[in-house]
């Protein structure tokens, strides 16, 4: 059996990751998707198990000590981490994984998965990044100020990533998208 292709969409927050990722699930049923822990609070409508694993940082802390986590990184002032477990016996079994991360993230992915597919998503530019955390209306003024500061830096390592995606229009970034997996991990 060959083993499954992890396909990684990364980006600022606020780019349009999950909305993204939706998308290549509704298309591709083929490709599962990783559900990362956080230590963040729960947002309106979210479910434990579903968006994310919701820990307490204590919590997260014990998962890292034991060493569940291929991947966890400190983000805007909370942990988000890669359940080991679900990843590696998927890849395993032949399925491709779809996950959504930071760019810290997706760097510790590279090392582990040379062979991964790496998409960094890009807005049109800062201002349209601006407005759409200002449109999710799930943050505070200073913590959108932070995401700000910090896609300004993640800009700066878009290089490192085979694939840069403008994420524009959505339907068009989709079909983009899509066509690269079915390049670089068939199906579809």
């Amino acid at each position: 059996m060959n083993r499954g292709k992890l396909i990684v969409i990364l980006g600022p927050s606020g780019v349009g990751k999950t909305t993204i990722c939706k998308k290549i699930l509704e298309n591709r049923p083929d490709i599962h998707y990783s559900i990362s822990a956080t230590s963040r609070p729960k947002r309106k409508g979210e479910k434990n198990d579903r968006e994310y694993i919701f820990l307490a940082e204590k919590e997260f802390k014990k998962w890292v000590a034991k060493g569940l986590f291929v991947e966890y990184a400190e983000v805007h002032g909370n942990f988000y981490g890669t359940p080991k477990r679900f990843l590696e016996e998927n890849l395993a079994q032949g399925h491709h994984i779809l996950m959504d991360v930071d760019v810290k993230g997706a760097k510790r992915l590279m090392k582990l998965y040379p062979d991964g597919l790496f998409l960094f998503i890009i807005p049109p530019d800062i201002r349209e990044l601006e407005k759409r955390l200002l449109k999710r209306n799930t943050d505070e003024d200073a913590i959108i100020r932070k995401r700000l500061t910090n896609a300004r830096e993640e800009f700066k390592h878009k290089d490192d990533y085979k694939y840069i995606i403008d994420n524009r229009e959505l339907e068009q970034t989709i079909e983009k998208i899509l066509s690269i997996i079915k390049k670089e991990a068939g199906g579809g």
